[in-house]
């Protein structure tokens, strides 16, 4: 399954520095956060996921210890199929439909299964 970089806070780690380190434990890219983009309460699991907007600095970038492979996508090349989480395929398509408006809104929204 396919996932972008993600994971919990360390203590006394700010969200953004947390963004930061779980992409370079992960994918071992060197990143420039431009701006928080997706906040998904998930409250059937007392979670909150938030993504970052980022500029990769470089192409040198490997799978970390806890990835098996890190790979860049077109939108056509996306394996919609497999990706891990709704709160991935959300901010995905969020990311190439905002894309072709040149404007990333931040957006808050609530996934919750039991809703359905």
């Amino acid at each position: 399954m396919w996932t972008l970089p993600a994971g919990f806070l360390e203590n006394g780690e700010s969200i953004s520095e947390g963004a930061l380190r779980e992409t370079h434990e992960e994918a071992n890219a060197r990143v420039e956060i431009e701006s928080l983009y997706t906040v998904f309460s998930l409250p059937h699991i007392s979670q909150v996921y938030m993504f970052y907007k980022a500029r990769l600095l470089d192409l040198d970038f490997h799978p970390g210890e806890e990835s098996l492979e890190t790979q860049l996508f077109t939108e056509q090349e996306v394996p919609w199929e497999d990706l891990s989480f709704a709160a991935i395929h959300q901010t995905l398509k969020y990311y190439f439909m905002d894309r072709k408006s040149g404007t990333f809104p931040t957006r808050d929204e609530t996934i919750d299964p039991r809703a359905r």
